[in-house]
């Protein structure tokens, strides 16, 4: 199976470097060139949920993560190259605990997309090169004059 680049990006940006805007910019453009797919959203909306609560906005993260578990727990475990099931229980155990926050506060952790085709690890390892992190990692939409850190279009 081919993936797309954007796709690649996301992972390089959610496994490596933890870079939940970026991975919300590439993902959006992969989910509107697929029609709006719902796997995308939720795979986006985890990354949503992710920079939410790292931004302290608890809510936001808490409703984001919820939305993105209910998304995709109508895939199967391995989907897209990755643990899908694992992913979501992942997503629902983190969204269980937002709900807990204020009686039960935790620190704020990243969470990991294992990788389950080796033929998708190869087209990581393969475009990782190419990516150079965000440091600092943006915390906002940037003006478009501003070159774009990020593979450019979705494979035709």
């Amino acid at each position: 199976m081919k993936y797309e680049n954007l796709y690649l990006s996301y992972l390089i940006y959610f496994n490596r470097d933890q870079d939940y805007f970026e991975c919300h910019e590439v993902l959006e453009e992969l989910w509107l060139h697929n029609n709006r797919d719902p796997l995308y959203k939720g795979l986006l909306q985890v990354a949503v949920g992710l920079y939410h609560f790292r931004n302290n906005n608890v809510t936001g993260g808490r409703k984001m993560l919820h939305s993105a578990a209910d998304q995709l727990e109508k895939y199967p475990v391995d989907t897209l190259g990755i643990e899908m099931g694992s992913l979501v229980s992942q997503v629902r155990l983190y969204a269980k605990k937002l709900e807990q926050y204020e009686e039960s506060p935790f620190p704020y952790y990243d969470l990991t997309i294992i990788i389950v085709d080796p033929e998708l690890q190869l087209a990581v390892d393969c475009v990782e090169g190419t990516i150079i992190p965000n440091i600092p990692q943006r915390r906002g939409p940037e003006p478009p004059d501003r070159p774009r850190n990020r593979q450019s279009h979705v494979d035709e």
